[in-house]
């Protein structure tokens, strides 16, 4: 009897999730996702064949490349088609085999190129969220709850700064660091020559360690930025009314700015992650140039200078999956720290 009413509980349960707005909301974001990367596709394929020459055009300044061999080459990569027929055969390959196509340069499927970097790329991108969200929303809280102050134009002075300094600067600054504080912080790589001898533990450090500049480089500016609209907001929301009743009830003040205050002003601030996880992405080109980290950076500026076709397709089509990712996160993010939101109403 038990066991019949835990099975009858489970299907209600599953019913009821699957019955419930969320889910809703969540098989009609796929829906609209599957359309946008569709047109995306296209468009990036345009944008991508009207840049001058290709791949061949490249190879063809080698003197000891013949003719027949550039014939063979257009033959076997499809570019002796039209464009609108590569565009179709990729498309056609992408939804029948999953298959992005083959590097011209590397000679190697697409889908295995970035996968052997994706990791150290979304490894950089997570470090740099966590760095930012923890650092700019208490030094944002900081400079909002002391307004005025000397501690708030210390704040706001650092913020301009690190939004005005550009990324390349704040690398160059920071290599600078590493060789005067060398062995202290490593100079660039990923790991230590000693990595494979490390126990799981060791080997994260090792990689936490290396993974230090290059984090402060993508995360600098994306920091700054975040912490002035969390001390925009959160100001804003002190001067609600609410927060002018919980004050005359005699609440604490911590429990007035964190609690109540804070909530309300961090839901802005989250739908911002979405855009930002995708920027961090395409932002990671100048830290994993400098420190050498071997991330896509790397991977797709090269491919863009030899003009490796389905790699930059695949590149591309990548930052707008991960958009979209971000953007379908922060909704349910907010959705979890605000239940009065009805994800129904959301555009």
């Amino acid at each position: 009897m038990a066991e019949q009413q835990t099975k009858t509980w489970n299907v209600k349960t599953v019913a009821n999730w699957f019955a419930n707005d969320t889910f809703a909301y969540i098989i009609k974001r796929l829906g609209q996702a599957a359309i946008t990367l569709l047109l995306a596709s296209a468009l990036c394929f345009a944008v991508v064949q009207l840049a001058p020459g290709n791949y061949l055009d490249v190879l063809s300044q080698n003197p000891t490349i013949s003719e027949d061999t550039l014939e063979q080459l257009s033959e076997q990569f499809g570019l002796d088609r039209s464009p609108v027929e590569q565009y179709l055969r990729w498309l056609t390959q992408i939804v029948t085999r999953a298959n992005f196509g083959r590097s011209f340069v590397y000679q190697k499927e697409v889908t295995d190129l970035l996968a052997e970097r994706m990791g150290a790329t979304l490894l950089l991108a997570i470090f740099s969220l966590v760095f930012n969200w923890a650092i700019a929303i208490p030094l944002g809280t900081i400079a909002a709850v002391r307004q005025g102050t000397r501690v708030d134009r210390s704040l706001r002075i650092l913020s301009y700064l690190g939004q005005g300094v550009p990324s390349f600067v704040t690398a160059l600054l920071l290599l600078f660091l590493a060789q005067r504080l060398s062995p202290l912080l490593p100079i660039g790589g990923m790991t230590s020559v000693y990595h494979a001898d490390l126990s799981p533990i060791g080997k994260f450090l090792d990689v936490a360690w290396h993974a230090i500049l290059p984090t402060l480089a993508l995360s600098i500016t994306g920091f700054a930025g975040l912490q002035r609209l969390t001390r925009g907001q959160l100001l804003d929301v002190l001067r609600q009314d609410y927060i002018r009743t919980a004050r005359a009830k005699g609440l604490p003040e911590d429990r007035v700015i964190y609690v109540h205050a804070l909530r309300n002003a961090i839901n802005p601030l989250i739908t911002l992650l979405g855009f930002e996880f995708a920027t961090l992405l395409s932002g990671s080109f100048i830290a994993e140039y400098f420190f050498n980290w071997p991330g896509l950076g790397r991977l797709i500026l090269q491919a863009v200078q030899s003009q490796d076709l389905y790699l930059v397709m695949a590149s591309l089509m990548m930052g707008a999956v991960m958009l979209i990712i971000g953007n379908l996160l922060a909704d349910l993010l907010l959705k979890f720290a605000d239940p009065r939101i009805q994800l129904s109403d959301r555009r």
